[in-house]
């Protein structure tokens, strides 16, 4: 649980939003391209 909390954490403070981490989250657990993080200069649809 350690290394979770340290992940999220870190994440927070690069700057990702809930959202972008909780879709993170679902994209590592799932698989689903859905949730696929994009590079913040990337376009999105």
């Amino acid at each position: 649980m350690t290394e979770i909390a340290r992940l999220l954490l870190g994440l927070r403070a690069v700057g990702w939003t809930e959202k972008e981490i909780n879709d993170f989250v679902l994209y590592i657990e799932s698989g689903e391209e859905q949730y696929k993080p994009k590079a913040k200069n990337e376009k999105q649809d």
